[in-house]
């Protein structure tokens, strides 16, 4: 599949314009859209959000876990190998 990379600064809210393609009627096509800030919001978070999250000391209180660093090693490599 060849690929076209054009980029565009919407003058219209919700509408894009393109033409000169370089593909002819009948032919199928697959069209992506991105911007900056999709791109940026698919980065994750920022710490400061994740300290508030709930997430950051969820393990402290358990019993079982006594090294969390060792317990999250095993939880990624276990995810690691889940499809081979």
């Amino acid at each position: 599949m060849a690929a076209v990379h054009i980029e565009k600064v919407m003058e219209k809210d919700g509408e894009i314009k393109i033409t000169g393609l370089p593909f002819k009627k009948g032919e199928r096509v697959e069209l992506t859209l991105s911007s900056e800030a999709a791109e940026a919001s698919q980065h994750g978070i920022k710490a400061s959000e994740l300290l508030r999250s709930g997430l950051v000391g969820i393990w402290k209180n358990r019993d079982d876990i006594k090294d969390s660093s060792a317990f999250a090693r095993q939880l990624r490599e276990k995810a690691q190998h889940r499809w081979r």
